[in-house]
This record gives C-alpha cells, sequence and structure tokens, in this order.
C-alpha cells in the first residue's frame, strides 16, 4: 500500500475536521530560550496548510526527556510562542497532555484554529514497552480530534521510535504523511537508491559506537568516507598513536582496527588536529600533526591541512551525506574544521552535486555558523531516524503509514 500524504488529506476536505498532527518540535533551549528554532520552521509548513484549509488542527510534540512526568523546564510554552509567529496565528497551549484542559480546548476548537498538546513525554504511556499503556494514551489523542478526525505524521525525528503519538495512533486513525515526512523519506530514498557516484559519507560527533552500524552499512557502498569529530580519535588510537586526553572509546580499538583494515580504501582520517589544554571556549589551543598530539591536549576540531584534504575530496562528489560536527563549533575556535565541511558541500551543491545534512548537531551547525539553508540540496530534521534508514532498518513511524488503519 502506497503512503497517503497531506495532499491526498487535504484533497479529501479537513474543513470542520479534528486533525491530530504528531509534529517533531524538540529544540535546544538555553534557560528556556529557543537557540535553534529550525524544527519548528520546518514543521510550519504542514500545520499551516491545514489550518488554512479549515481544519481544527491539534498538534502533539516532545521536547527533551522529562521521564515520564511533568517538568517545567520542559514545558512548550516557548515553542507555541515561537510557532504563533511562524504560522501567523495564535496557537493555544493545553496545560496538560490528554487531561481535561487539552479536552476542553480541543472542544473549543473552531475551524482553522490550533491547539498544541503540553509535551507529550510528561505521560509515561508514550514510550511505554507496554503496548496496551501506548494505546490507551493513543486513543485518548484520538478522542482529540473525534472519531472521524484524521493523523498526520510529520515529525521525522521520531519515526524510528514505536510511541503512542507516532505508531499506535496510526492505528486508530484514517492517516497520511505530512509534507516534512514525506520529503525526508524522499531524499533517503534516493540516497540508497539511485545513487549518483563519486558517493562520500561524512561522519562526526562524539561516538563511534553511534555510528558504527551506519559505517558498516555504508562503507561498502560509498567512494569515500570521511571521520571527523570526537569519534576520529578510536580510528586514530587504532592506528596505534596516541590521542592525548581526547575523548577515546577504548572498547572500540579493535572494531575501528578491523574497519580501517576492511576499508583502507575509502576512509579518510584527519591528518591534522586542534588541540586544546583544556575544554572551554578560551583554552590554550594549537594545530598538531595527528601523530603528534601532546599528554593531557584534547583534540577538538580536525586541523586546517584535514579540512582541505576533505573539502577536495566532497566537492568531486556527486552524492554527499553528511552527519556529526568536526569539532566543538560551538566554540569559535573549534568551529573551522565544520565550516569547511558545511562550505564544501555548498560548493559541490553549486556544481550540481545532491548534498544532504543529516540534521541533528549537523543541522544546527549550519544555522550557528550562519550558512545559507539553501545552500544544501536537503536539511534533514531527524538524525536518528536518517542514520537507522540509511542503516537497512524498518522505521516504525513509517512502516504503519503503509497499514491500513
Amino acid at each position: 500500500m502506497a503512503v497517503k500524504t497531506l495532499q491526498d488529506l487535504l484533497a479529501e476536505g479537513v474543513e470542520g475536521r479534528g486533525v491530530l498532527v504528531r509534529s517533531d518540535l524538540n529544540v535546544p533551549l538555553d534557560k528556556g530560550v529557543i537557540t535553534d528554532a529550525g524544527r519548528i520552521v520546518a514543521s510550519a509548513p504542514t500545520i499551516k496548510a491545514l489550518a488554512e484549509a479549515g481544519a481544527k488542527v491539534v498538534v502533539t510534540a516532545h521536547l527533551g526527556r522529562p521521564k515520564g512526568e511533568p517538568d517545567p523546564a520542559l514545558s512548550l510554552a516557548p515553542v507555541a510562542a515561537k510557532l504563533s509567529e511562524e504560522l501567523g496565528r495564535n496557537v493555544q497551549l493545553a496545560g496538560d497532555v490528554v487531561g481535561q484542559d487539552a479536552l476542553a480546548r480541543s472542544e473549543g476548537l473552531t475551524d482553522g484554529d490550533v491547539l498544541l498538546l503540553e509535551n507529550i513525554r510528561f505521560d509515561p504511556r508514550e514510550t511505554s514497552k507496554d503496548d496496551d499503556q501506548r494505546r490507551k494514551l493513543a486513543r485518548a489523542l484520538v478522542e482529540l480530534v473525534g472519531e472521524d478526525g484524521a493523523f498526520v505524521s510529520d515529525g521525522f525525528g521520531v519515526v524510528h521510535r514505536e510511541q503512542a503519538s507516532v505508531y499506535d495512533v496510526a492505528q486508530l486513525l484514517p492517516h497520511y504523511a505530512g509534507t516534512l515526512v514525506a520529503a525526508e523519506v524522499d531524499v533517503l530514498r534516493k540516497l540508497t537508491s539511485a545513487t549518483e557516484r563519486p558517493y562520500a559519507v561524512v561522519l562526526g560527533g562524539s561516538k563511534v559506537s553511534d555510528k558504527l552500524a551506519v559505517i558498516e552499512a555504508l562503507a561498502p557502498k560509498v567512494d569515500t568516507l570521511v571521520i571527523g569529530g570526537g569519534m576520529c580519535f578510536t580510528f586514530l588510537a587504532a592506528q596505534g598513536l596516541s590521542v592525548g586526553s581526547s575523548l577515546l572509546q577504548e572498547e572500540m580499538v579493535d572494531t575501528c582496527k578491523d574497519l580501517l583494515d576492511r576499508y583502507a580504501d575509502v576512509i579518510h582520517l584527519p591528518v591534522d588536529i586542534v588541540v586544546a589544554d583544556r575544554f572551554a571556549a578560551d583554552a590554550e589551543s594549537k594545530t598538531v600533526a595527528a601523530q603528534e598530539i601532546p599528554d593531557g591536549w584534547m583534540g577538538l576540531d580536525i586541523g586546517p591541512e584535514s579540512a582541505k584534504r576533505f573539502a577536495a575530496l566532497l566537492t568531486q562528489a556527486r552524492t554527499v551525506f553528511w552527519n556529526g560536527p568536526m569539532g566543538v563549533f560551538e566554540f569559535a575556535a573549534f568551529a573551522p574544521g565544520t565550516r569547511a565541511v558545511a562550505e564544501a558541500l555548498g560548493t559541490a551543491t553549486t556544481k550540481g552535486a545532491f548534498t544532504v545534512v543529516g540534521g541533528g548537531d549537523s543541522a544546527a551547525a549550519v544555522r550557528t555558523l550562519g550558512l545559507p539553508e539553501d545552500g544544501f540540496s536537503h536539511i534533514s530534521t531527524g538524525g536518528g531516524a536518517s542514520l537507522e534508514y540509511l542503516e537497512g532498518k524498518q522505521l516504525p513511524g513509517i512502516a504503519v503509514l503503509e497499514q491500513e488503519a
């Protein structure tokens, strides 16, 4: 069965109907202030289209990891304010998830109104391993939009989770892929099927263990696999090099050694490193060769020669997927490596390459560094979901959309 989309739902008609939308509004906060609104901006088009078509829109989303109970620090209040701004219309925020306030507000909605439920993860049933518990929450969500309602899955960042608001509710209502989810899946299919070569993948971030499955899945399929970020130090250690006090997963050294043996012609590691005497924005720093990291110093970025070499590889590629920063880009002194990779993708894009920024910290880096978002073919909103798809895993939130409700 083909997945129905938002356009199918709009063609069927939504005026006067309740529509439950699962969005990904999990944005970073600093003392209650949103530091990167990318996911809110990306989620707005689907919600806006439904509201303008006269639907009574009920949006559900999570923020952080509140452990199944209300946490004022993780309230969606700042998200509701930003979403109102993006939509150009007032977004009500319910005082609970599916309680009395949510029910009362949903019953009072008129055509074109938008209601945001409080953080869905304040309810422990959302992430429960008990099918019955998740189904009870899903039924309560359905009650908010009525039996003639519909469900639109638009939170790509959570489709790899079998959770009540992602998976179970889709089994109870006619369901559709929102604009964002449909676009993300289309992009990932391009990366796994008709891929134009040379095909380059850039992986960064802190832990090898987080990216091991995607390395195993992609290394046999790509022409170039660039590795930077904190995870590169475990690979350098696998080459017998000292990495000082840099991030190191000792239990993964043998695994990295095996990967380097098998894919020596594909894997590219940094040849120089920007090291610091401590983890701080104002730390003393210097650039050293990868084999000369001093004891007591930690690598916080790839060096300029590595950036130059990586950029040369990426600008010649016809397809590029990037997930994970090259260094601690939040600190200006250690941002150049990540900037160089991002700019190389931008150059490849202008030369006609298909370039994908794989969500998470990579997407945040693009915005933090002030780079134009339209300089890439696609910026994903779901890092974990993107990686699991590329690993070949089935994503529950996508698979359920292919079933009849």
